[in-house]
């Protein structure tokens, strides 16, 4: 999508430091973190949520959930524990319209969340 700030971060045309990424998924560090570690993991192909990803989709859940195993792992994050966060909509907290997981580590993470 043109005007979509991830896909834009995910294709180069905004120049982004990356933790990793492969040809379907970007990670990068979250510039307001909520935590110690707080990294994005985004898919470079465009869908604003969960919800909207067809069932044709292929392999999207199994390379984005992939990336994140890998990250943190090289992060050294699971000695420490960490949480998963897909968000969804504006009143779950979602800011862009771009399908991504946030990676929260490094401190004790209170529940229940939000």
């Amino acid at each position: 999508m043109s005007d979509c700030l991830f896909c834009k971060m995910a294709n180069g045309e905004i120049p982004v430091p990356k933790v990793y990424e492969n040809d379907t998924v970007i990670v990068i560090r979250d510039i307001n973190p909520q935590a110690p570690y707080h990294l994005l993991a985004i898919p470079r192909a465009h869908f604003p949520a969960i919800h909207n990803v067809p069932s044709d989709s292929g392999t999207l859940f199994e390379e984005l959930f992939s990336a994140v195993g890998t990250v943190i792992e090289n992060e050294g994050l699971a000695p420490k524990g960490y949480r998963l966060v897909i968000n969804s909509g504006s009143n779950a907290g979602q800011s862009v319209d771009h399908i991504h997981v946030h990676i929260l580590s490094g401190r004790q993470l209170q529940w229940p969340p939000g």
